[in-house]
């Protein structure tokens, strides 16, 4: 009886507690607080993923080029493991955009910009492993962490917005239409000159 007493004594203890936080905070943080308290812990799940995923860069395909299995009897994810193994800088370099990813998420002022970056790779990821049968728990965290951005950027959906409208935002142009097609005629001349020159940089020499 006297054990059931001190259960119930510590239960009330605890529910006293959190009534009385709840109290301070409703006092002191307002809803854009609370947003902004989410924004930065599901800021911070991604930056400790990339800087995990960075880091692990140095060690994960350290030994994977020594394959000596012909290709037609690798798995996809061997194959996978193969290709990224052949060039340790371009692992490194993987690992390096990956850090910097996850730093520039920890800062709020760059958030935006390393969801940005962070988004590119995470999406190369979940393709990888949707197509070449990476083991699902991989697939999985890789979904979670881009579902997370998506949430940070629906948290700043007024700034994404105005970004977006300003990125297709139509230059209005009151030129006449004798200028207009001189312009395009130029252009498409400009256009071939590039051609002809990037032929001959990318073949030719």
């Amino acid at each position: 009886m006297a054990h059931f007493i001190d259960i119930k004594s510590n239960w009330d203890l605890v529910i006293n507690l959190l009534t009385r936080a709840y109290k301070l905070t409703k006092m002191y943080l307002t809803r854009r607080d609370w947003l902004q308290i989410l924004e930065n812990a599901l800021a911070y799940i991604i930056v400790l993923a990339m800087l995990a995923y960075g880091v692990g860069k140095l060690v994960q395909f350290k030994h994977a080029q020594h394959v000596s299995t012909p290709v037609s009897e690798l798995s996809g994810m061997q194959l996978m493991w193969a290709f990224y193994g052949y060039s340790r800088p371009f692992v490194l370099t993987l690992g390096v955009l990956e850090i910097i990813g996850g730093l520039l998420v920890l800062v709020k002022r760059y958030r935006l910009i390393g969801c940005l970056l962070v988004s590119t790779i995470l999406i190369n990821v979940i393709l990888q492993d949707i197509f070449y049968n990476v083991n699902i728990g991989a697939l999985r965290a890789a979904i979670l962490y881009q579902i997370t951005i998506f949430i940070i950027f629906i948290l700043n959906k007024q700034i994404v917005i105005g970004v977006w409208k300003k990125l297709i935002q139509a230059n209005v142009n009151h030129d006449d239409l004798k200028k207009k097609l001189y312009i395009l005629l130029v252009s498409i001349m400009l256009f071939v000159l590039l051609r002809i020159v990037e032929y001959y940089i990318t073949i030719r020499w």
